[in-house]
């Protein structure tokens, strides 16, 4: 198996390989294959789904347990979400092992393509060893502005660490626009901007933290 193979059958889906790993995984997984979305153009993809339109809860869930479980059975691999625990999956630690997350000024996980909207629906694990590129540095190094550190008007992510109950305050002032366009520290982010995300995608995820 060729990690090409892969992506050819997972951008079908629109989704990406957001990095992969062959050290530290779950028994009897030679390789890990992490799975974003592929953008632009995911949310149309999803949006067209019988999940989106048929009202139940968790659309998006559905839509990846389907779709990557889909894909898994497809590629002769085994399916790993990051939701439906406990127990959780180590979807975090996952995604620094594979050295194209890093753990960015504000704390939160940042991605070389993605930024700070980087997300993972689900992760597809293989016997064998599958050959990975050696994952690009850390974009915050090359980042002098580094405007996510500034972005939020009541630094609710900082260095120190993450003030929810100073962002859930914040949400509720009638000029603070992050639930409907997304978190005004993930959208400051260079990367980001270049990754395509929607509004009205941002906003899903936004009513889904509130």
């Amino acid at each position: 198996m060729l990690l090409q193979d892969i992506e050819n059958k997972v951008e079908k889906q629109h989704l990406a390989i957001f990095g992969g790993l062959t050290r530290n995984t779950p028994d009897g997984i030679g390789t890990l294959v992490l799975l974003g979305p592929r953008e632009p153009g995911f949310w149309g993809h999803f949006t067209a789904s019988p999940e989106y339109a048929d009202g139940a809860a968790d659309p998006l869930d559905r839509w990846s347990e389907r779709v990557i479980g889909g894909l898994a059975k497809a590629l002769n691999a085994k399916a790993f979400f990051p939701f439906g625990g406990p127990p959780w999956q180590p979807f975090l630690q996952w995604a620094l092992e594979s050295g194209r997350a890093h753990v960015s000024p504000v704390g939160l996980l940042v991605h070389d393509a993605a930024g700070l909207m980087v997300s993972y629906r689900g992760a597809l694990g293989f016997q064998e060893r599958i050959e990975l590129p050696a994952p690009p540095p850390s974009p915050c190094i090359t980042c002098e502005k580094q405007p996510c550190l500034t972005a939020c008007p009541v630094d609710a992510l900082s260095p120190d660490g993450y003030d929810v109950a100073a962002c859930k305050t914040d949400l509720d002032r009638p000029e603070n626009d992050c639930l409907s366009m997304g978190c005004v520290v993930r959208r400051a982010c260079p990367v980001s901007q270049g990754h395509g995300r929607r509004p009205e995608q941002s906003a899903f995820h936004m009513r889904a933290f509130r």
